[in-house]
């Protein structure tokens, strides 16, 4: 049995839904393959979950801090399983909400893993489809950790399925989801040991990482840095974490390891195509999401750019402009990128950090930088400061990078993120009347 269609396309999370939204809004008859629930890592086990378990911890926060300027309160214990219920509610309604909209454009969506059967064809569910155009948006999952006793730990997919808070976790990793878990878990009241290599956000300009290490101290986040762990042990009903200094951690209840993700490229025979995967699965592509095999295209985290939903929404999109809209041109610049890590407080990021802008520019490069405490923090006598960093460059000191981590900053950002890629300059900031008093007033205020 065969069937045909103008798109098929592999992956029903964020990339490959707003792909195949895309191209039938232009008309194509489109055909996604997902064996799993839609919406993917994000929707599932990624970003909204996550999203959701953070504002859980900024109310418990919320109830610390107000104790501690004047309210008659006491901060009442966080129910698990009662948010955890509310949150999984929030997202069938998403998982729903997807379906829905791929049923009204009449997409063909198959319940079923793919793989390549030739140059334009697909092999799912004992059925062959054919298409001109394949897109690949099977996305990642959790690495693996391949130590003595990996077996013991949980990954971030293991902390959507807790059923009760752990109340003592070593959290193995210093990226996005090693301190954005560690910094929810502490907050809702668990004690929490962070173990990294090396710093923290180590893909952000240094500064954000030195500032969240200071602040995660103080909120109670043990950090063992530059410690490399070497396996996981079980011991009078508590697991350990042997490293390389010497020591063994713990005693912990739950060790979570975040420590990457791998493309979810091995089940789709490539070399049917004539396609190699890289270095952790990845799927290399051009700057137009072209593969080494034509008519096929990978977007999001498993072509290895960017791992964000956002990025992989607008590269699915503008792929599908490209090939059934009329614009011939139309692809993701992906330069100048805002992201914000859902730490506590959470840290932003948009364009370069000063080490970059130093290998590009070389002396060119000025830096402005300031740090304060929040206003709320003053008031409640909390420690910890706000961070606010512009990286400009040339004459006219052009923002090419802002930074900053803080109350509010996944907010803040935004705007300012509009500001950079329109080619701010510094001159611009600072003739931007300050909202007053407000933390954002900072990144326009700055000497």
């Amino acid at each position: 049995m065969k069937r045909q269609s103008d798109l098929l396309v592999i992956g029903g999370g964020s990339g490959g839904i707003a792909t195949a939204v895309r191209a039938a809004t232009h008309g194509a008859a489109v055909t996604l393959f997902e064996p799993n629930e839609l919406g993917g890592t994000c929707v599932n086990r990624g970003c909204v979950p996550k999203k959701a378990m953070w504002l859980a911890a900024e109310l418990a926060d919320g109830q610390r801090l107000g104790k501690a300027v004047g309210f008659d309160i006491e901060p009442v214990a966080f129910r698990w399983r009662t948010f955890v219920a509310h949150r999984d509610t929030y997202v069938e309604r998403a998982r729903q909400a997807y379906a829905n909209r791929l049923r009204k454009l009449g997409i063909e969506v198959v319940p079923a893993s793919a793989e390549f059967a030739g140059g334009h064809a697909l092999h799912a569910d004992a059925t062959n489809y054919e298409a001109p155009h394949i897109v690949i948006a099977t996305g990642s999952r959790p690495s693996p950790l391949e130590l003595p006793g990996g077996e013991r730990a949980i990954d971030s997919d293991g902390f959507f399925r807790l059923d009760e808070l752990p109340p003592r976790v070593g959290v193995i990793g210093g990226g996005y989801i090693g301190v954005e878990l560690a910094g929810v878990l502490r907050t809702l009241g668990a004690s929490v040991e962070l173990i990294t290599s090396g710093g923290l956000l180590s893909r952000f300009d240094s500064a954000i990482g030195g500032e969240l290490g200071r602040l995660m101290r103080s909120e109670g986040i043990a950090h063992r840095e530059g410690c490399g762990v070497k396996g996981i042990v079980q011991d009078a009903g508590a697991l350990w974490l042997d490293c390389s200094d010497k020591v063994r951690h713990g005693p912990f209840d739950c060790v979570i390891s975040a420590i990457g993700r791998l493309a979810n490229s091995e089940a789709l025979n490539l070399e049917a195509i004539g396609i190699v995967a890289g270095d952790k699965g990845i799927i290399p592509t051009d700057a137009f999401e072209n593969t080494a095999a034509a008519g096929v295209y990978a977007i999001g985290d498993v072509n290895g750019k960017p791992a964000l939903t956002p990025v992989a929404i607008a590269a699915g999109r503008r792929l599908a402009d490209r090939l059934f809209g009329g614009e011939p041109h139309a692809r993701l610049d992906y330069g100048c990128i805002p992201t914000v890590v859902f730490s506590h407080p959470p840290a932003g990021s948009v364009g370069m950090s000063e080490g970059e802008a130093r290998e590009r520019f070389g002396d060119a490069v000025r830096v402005h930088t300031t740090r304060f405490t929040p206003m709320l923090w003053s008031l409640a006598g909390r420690e910890g400061r706000m961070l606010m960093k512009l990286v400009c460059t040339g004459d006219d000191e052009r923002i090419v990078g802002l930074h900053g981590i803080g109350p509010g900053m996944d907010e803040i950002l935004q705007g300012f993120a509009v500001a950079v890629r329109m080619g701010a300059s510094y001159a611009d900031f600072r003739n931007t009347l300050a909202i007053h008093p407000t933390a954002a007033e900072e990144f326009v205020t700055m000497l």
